[in-house]
């Protein structure tokens, strides 16, 4: 079965989010995941997840600056990772354009989170969308 470009995202998702309860490093959560049959596990996948991990500071520094009203501390764990995962591909990843990466996380937000969460991602990743148009001006 090949690999759809949604699902590399959706295990990337998982896996993101997995590493925001363990303090396993990203090899140990890799061996845990080949386990698992029903979730994509290739190089793409990985090299997504290694990149979020690489640079979630930085792309934690912009959802706390987007985010007015909680601390990055108070944000669900769930939200977190759709974020890191929108903001990293609109930024880092140009075979995604922005609108494909926020489209695509508020659809990972209406499967895995609460319709208020899926409310609240959407308008951080629209204040990023922004954001990043005014300073593409």
């Amino acid at each position: 079965m090949a690999a759809t470009r949604r699902s590399i995202r959706e295990s990337a998702f998982i896996l993101s989010f997995e590493m925001l309860f363990r303090d396993d490093s990203i090899d140990e959560i890799f061996e845990a995941a080949a386990a698992l049959e029903d979730m994509v596990l290739n190089d793409e996948v990985k090299a997504l997840v290694e990149g979020i991990n690489e640079k979630k500071d930085e792309l934690d520094r912009e959802i706390s600056a987007l985010s007015n009203k909680r601390s990055i501390e108070r944000i669900p764990r769930i939200n977190l990772a759709v974020l890191r995962l929108a903001i990293y591909e609109a930024l880092y990843d140009d075979k995604v354009p922005m609108n494909v990466a926020i489209s695509e996380a508020v659809k990972l937000a209406e499967k895995y989170a609460f319709e208020t969460d899926v409310s609240f991602v959407n308008g951080i990743l629209g204040s990023f969308a922004r954001s990043r148009e005014k300073a593409d001006e």
